[in-house]
């Protein structure tokens, strides 16, 4: 069910910027750098916040697993770096 809440009202900057209330920032967990879908839908202005994943945390977290099996194995061949990045897809796919 939808949940309403009482509106506030917010000013327009002459560059066009607008202020989102504390308390919806903190209840969306808005942050600053946090990225916003805005569009026009009839007479309304609409914000959505994105979930972007992290690739940065993505990609340590597949060096880190490539590191311990070079570490345990030896080198690997581009062919078992290719076949340990599928394979860590294919789990995450599952979560």
């Amino acid at each position: 069910m939808a949940r309403y809440e009482k509106p506030d009202v917010i000013v327009v900057s002459s560059k066009g910027q607008v202020v989102i209330p504390q308390n919806l920032r903190e209840e969306l967990g808005i942050e600053p750098k946090s990225k916003l879908l805005v569009y026009g839908y009839q007479d309304a202005l609409v914000m959505k916040k994105l979930e972007i994943p992290d690739v940065e945390k993505k990609l340590e977290s597949l060096y880190r697993r490539i590191d311990r099996r070079i570490a345990k194995y030896g080198e690997l061949s581009e062919k078992e770096i290719e076949e340990e990045i599928q394979k860590y897809r294919r789990e995450k796919r599952r979560q």
